[in-house]
Formats: C-alpha cells, sequence, structure tokens
C-alpha cells in the first residue's frame, strides 16, 4: 500500500455550462468531504464549496498532495500545464465524454476515490513532448502539430532524424504525438493505439501529396528536426494539445524532444488501458468473463 492522500487539491472544469453537472461535482465533493482529509481550492478557480479551503496559487502548490480534477481530458490537460512544475500527482474524474486521462467514472467515484486516498493506486508518469524554435519552447502531453494554417492548401517541409533526412514533401502538416496523444487527435488523423508505458512518438504527416507516405513510430531518444520551406501563408502555425496556434516562419528550424519532466498520473489499482479502449472506442461488445 502507497501512502495516504491527505491533503487534497481540487480543481473543477471551469465552464460548467459544457456539459457538467455542478450539482453532481458538488454532491461527490461533499461525499468525501466526510474523510479525515482536507480539502483546498486555488483561488484562480471560479469554483466555489463550503467544504474548500480556499488559497493563493503558491500555497496551493506547496500544502497538496494530490490534485483531483473533475472535467473530461482536456479539464486534465489543462491541469498539468498548471501544475506540471510543481511534480504534483493528479487524479482525473470522468465528467465528459471519451475520457482516457480522466479513468474514474461517476457512477463508483465514492468507493474509488475512497480507496485511493487511503493508499490503494498507482503512479503512472507520462512523457511530454517538446518544440523548440527560435527562442520559443512548446509542449505537449498528447501531440505538436505543426501545419499551414490554411483550410486544404500544403506546406512543404522536410523532416529529418538524427541528422538524416527521412522525406521531404508537401502536405497540410505534421504531428508528433506521445502514446497518451495516440487516442487524441493523431487516432481521428489515422494514426496507431500506442500503450502508454512506451516511450516513443508517432509521426504522422497530415493528408500528405504522396499516397506512400505513412505514419511512423520512432524511439524519443532520437534526434527530430523539421525544417519548414514554403506555403500558402506568410507563416506556418505551431500548436500543442489543442492550444491557441503560434505562427512559426518559414526557413525555421523546429527541434523535437522528450521533456525532462513528465505528469504523474494517479490510478486506481484495478486501471485497465485495454478495458478502456473497449469502452471508450466501442472495440467490442458483451466481453466474456470466461
Amino acid at each position: 500500500m502507497r501512502a495516504m492522500f491527505r491533503e487534497i487539491g481540487i480543481l473543477v472544469k471551469e465552464d460548467l455550462s459544457d456539459g457538467i453537472d455542478n450539482e453532481a461535482v458538488n454532491l461527490m465533493i461533499n461525499s468525501i468531504s466526510n474523510i479525515d482529509i482536507n480539502l483546498y481550492i486555488d483561488k484562480s478557480s471560479n469554483n466555489k464549496n463550503e467544504n474548500f479551503t480556499v488559497l493563493e496559487h503558491k500555497e496551493f502548490v506547496k500544502k497538496v498532495d494530490i490534485v483531483v480534477v473533475f472535467g473530461g481530458d482536456g479539464t486534465l490537460l489543462n491541469a498539468a500545464r498548471k501544475y506540471l512544475n510543481y511534480d504534483i500527482p493528479i487524479l482525473g474524474i470522468n465528467m465528459g465524454n471519451v475520457g482516457f486521462l480522466t479513468d474514474i467514472s461517476t457512477d463508483n467515484f465514492e468507493k474509488t476515490i475512497k480507496e485511493v486516498l487511503d493508499g490503494n493506486y498507482k503512479i503512472e508518469e507520462r512523457n511530454l513532448v517538446s518544440a523548440k524554435f527560435g527562442n520559443n519552447h512548446l509542449y505537449g502531453l498528447n501531440e505538436v502539430v505543426i501545419h499551414s494554417g490554411a483550410y486544404a492548401q500544403l506546406m512543404r517541409y522536410r523532416l529529418n532524424v538524427n541528422d538524416k533526412v527521412v522525406y521531404e514533401q508537401r502536405s497540410d502538416g505534421l504531428i508528433i504525438a506521445t502514446p497518451t496523444g495516440s487516442t487524441a487527435y493523431a487516432l481521428s488523423a489515422g494514426g496507431p493505439i500506442i500503450h502508454p508505458s512506451l516511450d516513443v512518438w508517432t509521426i504522422l504527416p497530415m493528408l500528405p501529396q504522396s499516397l506512400s507516405s505513412r505514419p511512423f513510430v520512432i524511439s524519443t531518444d532520437e534526434k527530430v528536426e523539421m525544417d519548414l520551406f514554403d506555403g500558402p501563408n506568410e507563416n506556418a502555425k505551431i500548436c500543442v494539445d489543442g492550444q491557441d496556434d503560434i505562427d512559426i516562419p518559414y526557413g525555421e528550424k523546429i527541434l523535437i524532444s522528450k521533456m525532462e519532466k513528465t505528469l504523474k498520473l494517479v490510478h486506481p489499482n484495478d486501471n485497465d488501458f485495454f478495458e478502456a479502449c473497449r469502452e471508450k472506442l466501442g472495440w467490442s461488445l458483451n466481453i466474456s468473463k470466461n
């Protein structure tokens, strides 16, 4: 059994009008307030509950043992971005739709959360992908996307691995996805599902002009660079984890590497990645128990 969590930070999706039941959230929070724990919320949050102690951000990150996130995977991604530098483990409560990262359902919340807080859990470290160009440094838990910024118009670029040319081609862009991101945008783009324990990236051309151009998987230890040549607009665009696009000029070189820091995700002991695939992706029905 691992150490018990007693100083609990709470983060709730900010836009409660977007499919989140505020009453259900408060009922779940109230149900754990009777346990011998302390509940805290970052002052920057809009959510309020009489069981919370409100702390300034600096106090919050020093005080809490764990952050419990109520929302979908997008909310958890925001929490990861907010608390990554403080090495605080994050536990996700799925109030969204797919929810590969927020893996505790509302149906068994009370039983599962008590087990986790009492030390019956496992911690999984997820790698992040980094993109550097010029004086900019971006990172994502799911993916980095470099694209032309124009609908149905191609950009030209060269991909290099370990200083050797992989290809020079024209496409809408390129996706570099982590195993975590393999069940997100990269999946929609035709990429493979990668088990989260693997230390690899999936590299996917977006709508390439070449019919033979296909996704491939590569170790995160390799040196990956992308040279941008030209496209339909003055600048290409770069985006991480669905955040806002950032302009990147043609002629720029992008260095892709693995972040040193990892995201620590807390899971119940019975967490099963393939069960999540069956449930979230509809892989099969009526699984035999024999």
